[in-house]
């Protein structure tokens, strides 16, 4: 039955060795892919002379984005410049038209009846609600590398845990069996007395 623990508890370092090192693989890998695609994408950060880049990512400032932080902190900019163009603005306050009264105010409208028309008596769209949109989608985007990095280093950690885990459970088991048989091959002790001196029956 001993030996049976043995091989079992063998089997389970095995396994937490082999899981470890497959996460620790597969989080360089996911880590490498998401860099790959930023790099792609030839993003660079402004001059620091703008104030969303001195305020987020003045220390990248000329720099190509190329890890998920430098996604994020450049999602973060195109926020700013965002709310520079809404005028303070979110999604949720700006019309999906211009309004006809006020041209200018980038809060627009949502009622078609007070919207500005075109030559066709269309509305006209809402220039600063269509460019928040496309900056939430680029941000997002952006966000989603950075979740994608730091979920990979998770993977990382996780995965050295789990291997120093098995390699350590594995010694254990190793270092009880050995001492194990070295108890078994120890010869049992004479009963003879120390000098030699058998005991005497007493004499009825």
């Amino acid at each position: 039955m001993r030996k049976l623990f043995q091989i079992g508890g063998l089997i389970a370092s095995a396994v937490l060795i082999a899981f470890g090192s497959a996460a620790i693989y597969m989080g360089f890998d996911g880590r490498s892919t998401v860099r790959e695609s930023l790099k792609q994408e030839q993003i660079v950060f402004g001059s620091a002379d703008d104030p969303a880049i001195a305020k987020h990512a003045s220390q990248w400032a000329d720099q190509q984005v190329t890890t998920g932080t430098q996604a994020r902190a450049f999602a973060k900019v195109i926020h700013e410049h965002a709310l520079e163009g809404s005028g303070g603005l979110t999604y949720a306050q700006l019309g999906r038209f211009v309004s006809a009264a006020d041209p200018d105010n980038p809060a627009g409208t949502s009622d078609e009846a007070a919207a500005l028309k075109d030559e066709k008596g269309v509305p006209v769209s809402n220039s600063a609600r269509n460019t928040w949109i496309t900056a939430t989608g680029l941000s997002t985007a952006l966000n989603m590398s950075y979740l994608a990095e730091q979920m990979a280093l998770f993977g990382i950690v996780v995965g050295f845990a789990l291997l120093l885990a098995g390699l350590g459970f594995g010694i254990m088991i190793l270092g009880g069996a050995l001492r194990g048989d070295g108890r078994a091959t120890t010869p049992a002790a004479s009963a003879t007395p120390k000098h030699g001196v058998a005991p005497v029956a007493p004499v009825v």
